[in-house]
């Protein structure tokens, strides 16, 4: 086989087929690109590593200048690491820009979360860059990373990052829970999906009445996917075990008195500045997830 025409003959192909079938050019690409990583790493076994350097130069010239060595080496990577997995499905949902975005990741697990997370979830790649950004996989609990790698059930919890990230405009001192809860209000979306996905807002200072007396529920969320309301509590001082009771209560009001019985019980999510993780172990309620938060200045 001449692989160098073959090569050739496949991207002139995929630019004539962009430009034609403008609706399924993504799907196309990454099929043509896959199977070019194919056929580079045949040729590289037959003729040495250095085939991609002598076929680059040569595409540049005759096919266009994006097809250099950097693009055929991602090719090349692209194809030996999804080679055993359905490329044909995944090219569906995904870009080529999402696989360039991807292709860099060195640990394999944290390569297919993100990857899975693009796909179950539709998210673009300016959102992908975001995520990856602020470290989203780093942040996930060791318990969830090895849920993950033996694909067990994964439930709403293992999915919420250590530590949760809230934007802020500008240098703020949070010295109150006040001042925590307006961040958080100030790009509420941003919050939701920094919880995980599926979210759904219900109320701030959701009003409750327990006997004679009001309380309010700092931040009251819905999630869709695990058919649960979800009660986020704030606090700016490192955690307590009475903590617990007052998110607790609040818990067991919505679960009397808010939610359906086709609803699953209710959630809780405690956010504060610092954790203690003996208190923690042996306080806690399942129900109840204690994350920590921490501030990041954003550019809007």
């Amino acid at each position: 086989m001449n692989y160098y025409n073959e090569i050739k003959s496949r991207l002139i192909d995929n630019e004539i087929y962009c430009k034609v079938k403008d609706y399924s050019k993504e799907r196309h690409r990454v099929l043509t690109y896959f199977e070019i990583g194919r056929l580079l790493n045949e040729a590289g076994g037959k003729y040495g590593d250095n085939i991609i350097n002598e076929y680059s130069k040569k595409l540049v010239i005759e096919v266009g200048k994006k097809y250099n060595r950097r693009t055929l080496f991602r090719m090349k990577q692209f194809y030996n690491i999804f080679k055993d997995e359905k490329v044909s499905t995944l090219s569906t949902q995904l870009t080529w820009s999402h696989y360039t975005e991807l292709l860099p990741i060195k640990d394999r697990n944290k390569l297919l979360y993100y990857l899975n997370l693009c796909i179950n979830n539709n998210i673009d790649i300016r959102s992908l860059r975001l995520r990856m950004k602020s470290n989203e996989y780093e942040r996930l609990p060791n318990e969830t990373k090895n849920k993950l790698m033996s694909e067990s059930r994964i439930e709403l919890e293992d999915l919420i990052p250590n530590p949760i990230i809230i934007k802020a405009k500008n240098n703020v001192d949070v010295v109150t829970e006040n001042i925590l809860h307006k961040l958080i209000l100030e790009d509420i979306e941003s919050f939701m999906k920094e919880l995980g996905n599926s979210f759904s807002f219900i109320g701030s200072e959701y009003k409750i009445k327990i006997g004679e007396r009001y309380n309010y529920v700092d931040i009251l969320l819905f999630n869709f996917k695990y058919n649960c309301f979800v009660v986020v509590k704030l606090k700016v001082t490192e955690f307590k075990s009475e903590y617990i009771s007052q998110v607790q209560k609040y818990m067991n009001y919505i679960d009397k008195n808010v939610k359906e019985l086709n609803h699953n019980k209710t959630i809780g999510i405690l956010i504060c500045k610092k954790e203690n993780n003996f208190i923690v172990e042996y306080c806690s309620d399942e129900r109840i997830i204690v994350r920590k938060y921490e501030l990041v200045i954003t550019k809007y």
